[in-house]
């Protein structure tokens, strides 16, 4: 003992010594040799130059840039090769022919962007409904799950071993025992506090399991940045579940920590469906080593392999699949997803269409409100020009710094004549954004820079009236169990709210 005591002493003191040479190359690194935001370069220098010994540690933890494009190099490599942008090109006149007769020709060229950047295709043949409270779509998600008959894919950013997953697993065990593919994917961060022998008992009765970024030592995780903060399930191809419910006793208002938890959850059948699908393929071939894309049937081709393609690598099956996709009516809708493996922030620049556009209201819930520049100045200039800009966001935090940067960001828009308010019925975890009436995008996304930015997240932008009013009325019931912050209310805050404010909107560029 004394010697590990005299190693730890030693080591310390080699830090001390060394300490202002450490500092000088992690800044050269930081400023010289990572393309970060201007704000996040000062504000890591600001941590290591006045908390020394725990910045350093603190860098080492969520600074991890420098090795990003390592990281993530397959996963884009899938992405080029798996999103079926061709196909989707190939028929794109009809689809904007079809948009530019509707009310939504005014986003046709948010339609394309998504297309184009990301290979986001849109499909107009699904049905949606809206889950907003977690019991109802656990048990919803439950009855589909027992009627699984060819595969179930599973993938949540946190899986706990409560009461909540007990109820799932028999139901799991039981559709593999009779045949069906069952994958569970889950993130190493999210999922760290489950016993592994869990996973063991899955994977003995025939279920897949894999780890997205598993921790390096045992439960010691490192990477804090790039978690899979997705929520999906699919269901034979034909229901796709996305939104923000995990799995855990708290989202199912089970917690006294937090009380009720309101949420907002999709579920989806038709052709979107298999967006999600792709999605989750994507993160499932990264984290297991196995080729989904091998297979067409969970992509509805059948065996694409056996049949004749055409120039754009598609058998004649799909081109007619696809024709007739467009051509259906019902919610037209595009899956989007963003991370750090994406060359753009395309979740956020979304978010930033939906609110250039609005020429009558946004209303936006989100659990956490740190918007970077240009979302901030999208919501202030909308604002400041009579739309009727509304913000909701929880009266009680899960994670105190996130929760006061929020609150500081949240006086920036009362200042441009915004309306906010704190959801006090509980703790709120829904993350919509609503324009006009006319379309929304919802799904994982925080308003925030982690899911801008170091989050992977999967939303629907969803361009239906119907869809957005049912979202919007959600909105305008929630209103009734909020309380309104108003400009007054804000700038006669203490001053030691103020100076949590001040110190975790400086950390900001970090959270």
């Amino acid at each position: 003992m004394q010697q590990i005591f005299s190693f730890i002493a030693m080591v310390w003191g080699w830090l001390m010594d060394h300490l202002l040479y450490i500092n000088l190359i992690l800044s050269v690194v930081i400023v010289f040799f990572q393309r970060r935001d201007p704000k996040a370069v000062w504000t890591w220098l600001l941590v290591l130059y006045f908390v020394p010994i725990f910045g350093f540690l603190l860098y080492l933890v969520l600074c991890q840039d420098y090795h990003k494009s390592r990281m993530f190099r397959v996963k884009e490599v899938e992405d080029r090769l798996a999103h079926p942008v061709k196909e989707q090109e190939r028929l794109i006149q009809g689809a904007m022919d079809q948009i530019a007769k509707s009310p939504w020709r005014d986003y046709e060229s948010l339609v394309l962007y998504n297309l184009e950047t990301s290979g986001a295709v849109l499909t107009s043949d699904n049905s949606v409904e809206i889950f907003t409270d977690g019991e109802a779509k656990f048990n919803d998600l439950k009855e589909e799950l027992g009627k699984a008959e060819k595969y179930i894919h599973i993938q949540y950013y946190i899986i706990k071993n409560d009461e909540l997953f007990q109820s799932i697993v028999p139901i799991l065990k039981e559709r593999a025992a009779a045949g069906v593919e069952v994958r569970v994917l889950y993130d190493g961060m999210g999922g760290r506090f489950m016993p592994a022998r869990v996973w063991k008992d899955l994977r003995l009765c025939g279920i897949r399991v894999a780890e997205f970024f598993p921790p390096i030592l045992g439960r010691l995780q490192l990477r804090v940045n790039y978690r899979n903060h997705r929520k999906i399930v699919v269901i034979d191809g034909k229901v796709g579940y996305v939104g923000g419910f995990n799995i855990g006793r708290e989202y199912i208002s089970r917690d006294p920590k937090f009380g009720y938890w309101r949420d907002t959850h999709l579920k989806i059948r038709g052709s979107a469906v298999y967006s999600l699908q792709i999605r989750f393929a994507l993160d499932w071939n990264y984290a297991s080593k196995e080729n989904l894309f091998r297979d067409g049937k969970y992509f509805g081709m059948g065996d694409a392999g056996a049949a004749e393609t055409d120039a754009a690598g598609m058998t004649a099956q799909e081109t007619a699949a696809v024709r007739s996709v467009l051509n259906r009516r019902g919610v037209m809708m595009q899956i989007i997803a963003s991370g750090p493996d994406a060359g753009n922030r395309q979740i956020r620049n979304n978010y930033i269409q939906l609110i250039t556009r609005a020429r009558r209201h946004i209303y936006i819930q989100t659990p956490y409100f740190i918007p970077d520049d240009a979302a901030l100045s999208a919501l202030k200039f909308a604002a400041e020009s009579g739309v009727d800009v509304r913000l909701m966001i929880p009266c009680k935090p899960d994670h105190p710094f996130v929760y006061w940067a929020t609150y500081s960001y949240m006086g920036d828009l009362l200042a441009a004549g915004a309306k906010c308010y704190t959801y006090e019925n509980g703790f709120l975890h829904a993350k919509s954004v609503m324009a006009d009436g006319m379309v929304s995008c919802c799904g994982t996304a925080n308003m925030d820079i982690r899911s801008f930015e170091l989050n992977f997240e999967v939303n629907a932008t969803i361009y239906d009236e119907s869809v957005t009013k049912r979202l919007e009325d959600n909105f305008r019931e929630d209103l009734k169990l909020c309380r309104e912050v108003t400009w007054a209310d804000y700038a006669q805050r203490k001053l030691w709210i103020r100076f949590k404010e001040q110190c975790c909107r400086l950390l900001s560029p970090l959270l």
